[in-house]
This record gives structure tokens, C-alpha cells and sequence, in this order.
């Protein structure tokens, strides 16, 4: 969305859209985190070969 169009959205309708872009960048950092648990648990959980790099 350009500036020129911002310009003519009113406050209110703004600061919804700044909610639930808010909320939406929220829930996608919950999921990454999520993510990154579970492959940090099953590297962890994978048993070590003699002489693998890690």
C-alpha cells in the first residue's frame, strides 16, 4: 500500500489494520519458535555416531 493511499483510509480503520498485522506477525513468531523447538529436539534427540561431525 502506497502513502497516497494510506492518506485517505481513516484513523480507525489504521489502527485495525496495525491489530491485525500486529497479531498476525505474533502468531508467526509463536509458529517459528514452535518450529525451531521441535528440530532443536530431534537434533538433540538423535544419537551420536562414533567420529560424526556434529
Amino acid at each position: 500500500m502506497r502513502e497516497s493511499e494510506l492518506a485517505v483510509i481513516g484513523d480507525a480503520e489504521l489502527v485495525e489494520e496495525l491489530s491485525l498485522l500486529t497479531t498476525q506477525t505474533a502468531r508467526m513468531r509463536a509458529r517459528m519458535a514452535d518450529i525451531m523447538a521441535e528440530l532443536e529436539r530431534r537434533r538433540c534427540s538423535k544419537p551420536v555416531r562414533p567420529g560424526a561431525w556434529r
